[in-house]
């Protein structure tokens, strides 16, 4: 028998963000697809914790910054569907993996700001354009976009600018798929003390702590701060909120 969970895919779902907003999403009752580049142990422990739940939960490779690999991707998408739903579509697609990059404007390369454009622009948009035709209609996208797109800290131009451009291609995504009922959001963390960018908000005692003097609630971010923001994008309850950039951090830079 098809189940009746709503089933969400999200990238970059074996750690950090991406794994709390599946965990999250599973407690709300929907089955999960996520995906990883190459912590395949970490997403399949993911999975565990999910099935644990009483969901279910398949874990995909993805190379994000290889946008070749996309059709194929979606098409293995469509055969989990099938193999383990017996259905056709899902409903969320949460947009999360990404890597970073710190380098001032003179010593940032081409190839770092290639990389930014390839992992977190080019890579969610044409992801998502493969995508669409496997998302039932009246179902959910969340774009992770950064806090860094508001205030500016020297170091993040390339990355900041991206996902800047991603806050657009968001509301973009939200006109165009309005007809269908697709909502699409933007979702912008502020400093979160996890391995991204090598771990530094959570492990550099001196930039920990000026983060957390920073913001108006007096700590730094955890990563189910967001996650639990992203999910509930997911519920009937937030229905009405579409082509907004929500930002969750906390009151960082007020």
């Amino acid at each position: 028998m098809p189940t009746s969970h709503p089933i969400a895919l999200v990238t970059g779902g074996s750690r950090g963000l991406g794994k709390s907003t599946a965990l999250h999403l599973a407690r709300l009752g929907h089955d999960v697809i996520l995906t990883y580049m190459t912590q395949q142990t970490q997403a399949e422990a993911v999975v565990a914790d999910i099935e644990a739940m009483g969901q279910k939960a398949v874990a995909m490779a993805l190379n994000l910054s290889d946008s070749r690999s996309f059709a194929g991707f979606a098409t293995q998408v469509s055969a989990a569907l099938q193999t383990h739903w017996a259905q056709t579509t899902f409903n969320v697609l949460v947009n999360n993996a990404g890597t970073g990059s710190h380098a001032s404007l003179m010593d940032t390369t081409e190839a770092q700001f290639d990389e930014m454009v390839n992992v977190h622009l080019k890579g969610p948009l044409f992801l998502t354009q493969k995508l669409l035709p496997l998302m039932a209609d009246g179902g959910r996208i969340v774009n992770l976009s950064s806090g860094l797109t508001r205030f500016a800290l020297p170091g993040f131009a390339a990355y900041a600018a991206v996902k800047g451009a991603v806050e657009v291609l968001s509301r973009y995504m939200a006109k165009e798929l309005g007809p269908r009922g697709i909502a699409v959001n933007t979702v912008a963390p502020g400093a979160i003390a996890t391995d991204f960018g090598g771990g530094a908000v959570r492990d550099n005692p001196q930039l920990h702590d000026f983060i957390a003097s920073q913001t108006a609630l007096g700590r730094v971010g955890e990563a189910d701060d967001i996650g639990a923001m992203v999910a509930s994008l997911a519920t009937s309850d937030n229905r009405w909120i579409n082509a907004q950039r929500i930002e969750v951090s906390g009151g960082m830079f007020i």
